[in-house]
């Protein structure tokens, strides 16, 4: 039987070394070579082929993939970049294995963050449009009126980006907290909503994705439960994992908030 061709990003993908994403954004920086030669944006390789990242040539010796749920303290910088953050979520974690997060929390923010070495299920779970919810508790500066409630609710528009965020579910938990409930992950996008209405975000942590509750102290993580997995799952099952273009070029994307 013929070998198959992939596109790079999807090949490394598979085998557990980073995300499409990530990937690309190696090719982009011509870390990556096959068979000695670096190569164009979506070139497409056999796995027999001399794939290397850096010099160092990349084999598929996964066994199983890894689900890890992580609390992630202030401080702590979501990358896989370890040449160029010091304190970085990788070295932080200090797995034993090699895994990349997925989406990401900005580093003044803290809680719930998922790795692994799947790079299938990144892009199901971080795609706007699959409207999958991840939940966070946020503290400001000043009292929260009803009215800052429901337009948080309904909108806003974030000029930096250039864009309204999706109607999304929030309430006031008391004078200075509120939940939300987002199913989009733009760059710093909590704190731009407030920013909008002049309220500056004081804390900020996220306790939930999808179906997967933050229930770990602050620093330490532990892997899926198998009844996580599975409903994890059953609620990706629909979702797409490819991009459209026009969601790729954004800057922002998968910029959890």
């Amino acid at each position: 039987m013929p070998e198959e061709l992939k596109r790079i990003n999807k090949f490394l993908s598979e085998i557990g070394y980073c995300s499409r994403r990530e990937a690309d954004k190696l090719i982009e920086s011509g870390r990556v070579t096959v068979n000695g030669i670096i190569p164009e944006m979506g070139t497409k390789v056999y796995a027999s082929d001399e794939i290397a990242i850096d010099g160092i040539i990349i084999k598929n010796t996964k066994k199983r993939f890894v689900y890890l749920a992580f609390n992630k303290p202030v401080g702590i910088v979501c990358t896989t970049d370890t040449r160029v953050e010091k304190d970085n979520i990788i070295d932080y974690i200090n797995y034993p294995k090699r895994i990349f997060p997925i989406g990401r929390l900005d580093k003044l923010s803290e809680g719930l963050i998922l790795l692994t070495d799947d790079g299938d299920i990144v892009n199901k779970i971080l795609r706007a449009s699959n409207n999958h919810e991840k939940e966070y508790i946020v503290t400001v500066n000043k009292p929260i009126s009803q009215t800052f409630i429901e337009r948080m609710s309904r909108g806003v528009y974030l000029k930096e980006l250039g864009q309204t965020t999706k109607p999304c579910k929030i309430k006031r938990i008391d004078k200075f907290n509120f939940k939300i409930i987002l199913t989009q992950g733009l760059n710093r996008q909590i704190r731009r909503m407030c920013d909008y209405f002049n309220y500056e975000v004081l804390k900020l942590k996220r306790i939930r994705i999808m179906n997967i509750k933050l229930d770990m102290p602050v620093g330490k993580y532990r892997e899926l439960t198998q009844e996580e997995f599975s409903n994890l799952k059953s609620l990706l099952s629909s979702s797409s994992k490819t991009y459209k273009p026009k969601q790729y070029k954004r800057k922002h994307y998968g910029k959890d908030e």
